[in-house]
């Protein structure tokens, strides 16, 4: 059940061109896809506010049209661990929506976001009459699965500077270069999250390799300088 404390409804936009636009929507046929774009059901949330909570029932799959979204999970101490920030294109909530069972980590608006939601009985619907969009979703979810163990990988055997590279390394693949640089939206906070240490160290890092002149930090953002540097960290780096 979608319960944010603050939603309201997203500006007015063509439905069926973004489901036919998407990767996995765009593989249906004319009729199911004007069939999903009858129920999909457009949603904004303001940046901060809760999308969907850990533990909570799995009643729809969520697909972006615009925004970027942070999948994460809290911890006693109150810092959490950021799983992945997705954006427009991107869709979350499947695993819930798929098995029937609670949420498995937090979804929150890391900006502004327009989202379409489609309720687990139409999406249960769907996946009886296509096996094809079956695959799809299959495919997602194998993604997320290899994104997962690519993680847990690299906080086994990636230091610190190799973990850290390789998260800008990837915010940045779609990032749009302007005069040929890359400005990442992500702050020290969430990339600490995203690598599983301290902002402090975090810090600490990038301040090194902003003097190396890798990077610059700009209020907002992080700007890379020197990607084929920061690929060769993120390849060569591993714990003693």
């Amino acid at each position: 059940m979608v319960t944010p404390k603050r939603k309201g409804v997203a500006r007015a936009f063509d439905k069926r061109a973004f489901l036919s636009r998407h990767p996995i929507f765009g593989a249906l046929g004319p009729e199911l896809l004007n069939q999903l774009s009858s129920y999909a059901i457009p949603r904004a949330f303001k940046r901060g506010t809760m999308i969907c909570e850990r533990g909570a029932p799995g009643s729809a799959l969520f697909a972006i049209c615009s925004g970027t979204v942070k999948i994460s999970t809290p911890s006693a101490d109150g810092k959490g661990a950021v799983f992945n920030l997705i954006s427009e294109g991107a869709i979350f909530g499947e695993i819930a929506v798929l098995d029937g069972l609670p949420r498995t980590a937090d979804a929150i608006a890391l900006t502004d976001c327009e989202l379409m939601v489609i309720e687990r009985r139409d999406l249960v619907t769907l996946i009886r009459e296509r096996a094809e969009f079956a695959l799809k979703l299959i495919e997602v979810l194998c993604r997320r699965l290899r994104h997962t163990t690519e993680q847990l990988e690299d906080i086994m055997l990636l230091d610190l500077p190799g973990r850290l590279a390789k998260v800008l390394l990837q915010a940045a693949d779609g990032a749009a270069p302007a005069s040929g640089k890359q400005k990442i939206a992500l702050t020290q906070r969430h990339l600490s999250e995203m690598i599983g240490v301290s902002r402090e160290s975090t810090n600490k890092q990038l301040r090194t390799w902003e003097k190396q002149k890798l990077i610059e930090l700009q209020r907002g953002g992080i700007v890379i300088l020197a990607p084929r540097a920061l690929e060769s960290i993120a390849s060569t780096s591993r714990k003693e």
